[in-house]
């Protein structure tokens, strides 16, 4: 099979407008979106991002086709009502915020619904007004991250009908991500944000991040986009900048770069600073171009 890289390239054009994510999500990607244009390839068909969280690289690019998935269902049904219903979804939000409180935060953790649009709205809020923007459950499944200390539940950016307009080309999926990379044909560009916390860049990468994405799903990422260039699919992957991940990626086929960011996550001075990542892809990228 060919591809018609006249074809590709009018499916992409430009955003004809900025977006910014509307969720808080640790680990987002909107620190590394001002470097899209050096990492992102020009042309492709379908954009899949198989790890969605705050979709901080899909907002910047805004491709014309996106099948974008994460294995949280909670999260997916948010993003999945404010494609559907963007209004219901705002109008519910302000009246959560004229509500908010201590006592009114810890009664909507608490709560659970079956009705799609109020799950949005509760996972919203929840977003919005907890520590950090920080998702968590405990063994039962329960979210159980306490309130922060901001009160403000809304953006000046806010800006629910674009992303509602931007999120009427995707397919949105509560998928594992193997299955979703496996939806990757020739010519389309998979990006992928697996969940990783590094300290610093010397610590025990494995074992501090066994429970967060283990080192077996590492592999299994690997495999599954192994598979997907095999395919003709392109890729990124942005990563922890640790030896094993590294020797993972090891092949001909495959770029690393090094890449810096500023860490504003955690509680204490000693997590917080400038932390090197790395990106990986099959095709040839540049950061000082």
């Amino acid at each position: 099979m060919t591809m018609d890289t006249h074809a590709l390239a009018s499916q992409n054009p430009a955003p004809s407008k900025k977006i910014r994510p509307f969720l808080k999500w640790v680990g987002g990607k909107r620190w590394l979106t001002s470097y899209s244009n050096l990492v992102v390839p020009q042309q492709f068909g379908t954009y899949i991002e198989p790890f969605l969280g705050g979709g901080a690289m899909f907002f910047k690019i805004q491709p014309e086709r996106a099948i974008l998935a994460d294995v949280n269902s909670d999260l997916v049904n948010c993003y999945s009502q404010v494609k559907a219903n963007w209004s219901g979804v705002w109008e519910g939000l302000i009246k959560e915020a004229e509500k908010h409180s201590k006592e009114y935060y810890y009664l909507i953790r608490a709560q659970e619904t079956d009705y799609p649009l109020r799950q949005a709205i509760r996972f919203l809020y929840l977003n919005r007004t907890c520590f950090n923007g920080i998702y968590r459950v405990n063994k039962n499944g329960k979210f159980n991250v306490p309130i922060g200390d901001k009160t403000r539940l809304f953006y000046d950016y806010d800006d629910f009908e674009s992303i509602s307009n931007a999120l009427s080309k995707t397919e949105l999926l509560s998928f594992d991500f193997e299955k979703t990379i496996s939806k990757a044909e020739r010519g389309d560009f998979i990006y992928c944000d697996p969940p990783y916390t590094v300290a610093h860049n010397n610590n025990g990468f494995i074992k501090y991040n066994e429970n967060l994405f283990s080192w077996s799903d590492q592999v299994r990422l690997r495999n599954s986009l192994a598979d997907a260039h095999k395919r003709g699919a392109l890729f990124l992957v942005s990563n922890a900048n640790h030896y094993a991940v590294k020797e993972l990626y090891y092949s001909s086929d495959y770029h690393i770069e090094n890449i810096s960011r500023v860490s504003v996550i955690g509680s204490k001075n000693d997590y917080r600073g400038v932390y090197s990542e790395i990106l990986i892809s099959n095709y040839p990228i540049s950061l000082y171009s």
